[in-house]
């Protein structure tokens, strides 16, 4: 499996506080099936700066790390990046990192709304070439109670990322509920475990794929594994897009367009 956002990065936010919990982090993700994992550690939230230069250098010491251990798990490089005012002038002056240098780039929202250019953001993100990953929107509060703005966002382009303990039930019903409807509504591309420790943020997609298989069938876990790879290997991913007669069409994101 592949796990497209963790905190498995130490010394960089509320996620691995040092190599050892790093180490500890990586071999509960190679028990759990994984063996490719991008650190995506908070940028701008407020809280964390993780500039791209900083995150480069920390994923070639754990994966040397890694090695020295014997430990059988890739870490590539990513950010978790809060939207914000003068994203757009960080990514050009190189500040910001897309998911393992892909075209994918993963974008949180703050927990209680939609910002107001969310849209306008996605949109100069798409034109630019990017395609931006919506991180965790079951656990917008805005998003939960009108998941069509999700779907506008996804209209747009952009992918949803949903987390395996959302899905499975640790983070309650209620948001199990939303997480599987979100599914449903084709709002959704792909799982992520959003790891930020062994005990209460734990890895856990193998448990979230087999909620996935037994709930929405093997075609769409499937489907789900598959995009984790496409943003990988920086190829397209398939949209399932519903349309308002309720009837599913199949799109596809064309080839990305170039930067000017």
């Amino acid at each position: 499996m592949i796990d497209i956002h963790s905190h498995i990065l130490p010394f960089a936010d509320d996620g691995a506080s040092g190599w050892e919990d790093a180490l500890a982090m990586a071999r509960d993700a190679h028990e759990d099936g994984i063996q490719t994992v991008i650190a995506t550690p908070h940028h701008a939230n407020g809280q964390y700066l993780n500039p791209a230069d900083n995150i480069m250098d920390g994923v070639a010491k754990m994966n040397e790390k890694l090695c020295l251990e014997g430990i059988p798990l890739t870490v590539l490089p990513g950010q978790e990046i809060r939207v914000y005012a003068n994203l757009l002038d960080d990514l050009e002056r190189g500040v910001l990192l897309p998911l393992a240098s892909s075209r994918y780039m993963l974008l949180e929202m703050p927990s209680s709304r939609v910002p107001s250019r969310m849209e306008e953001l996605c949109h100069e993100l798409i034109i630019q070439g990017y395609v931006p990953v919506i991180a965790h929107p079951e656990r917008n509060a805005e998003i939960a109670a009108h998941p069509e703005r999700l779907e506008r966002l996804v209209g747009l382009g952009a992918v949803g990322q949903l987390t395996a303990q959302s899905l499975t039930g640790e983070f309650g019903g209620k948001l199990q509920k939303l997480s599987l409807e979100l599914c449903r509504r084709n709002t959704i591309h792909v799982l992520a475990s959003d790891a930020h420790n062994g005990d209460s943020r734990p890895f856990g997609l193998y448990r979230a794929y087999q909620m996935i298989d037994k709930q929405l069938g093997g075609e769409i876990a499937g489907y789900f594994r598959k995009n984790a790879q496409n943003i990988v290997s920086n190829i397209p991913i398939e949209q399932r897009i519903v349309e308002s007669s309720g009837k599913k069409r199949h799109n596809f994101f064309g080839l990305f367009r170039k930067k000017d």
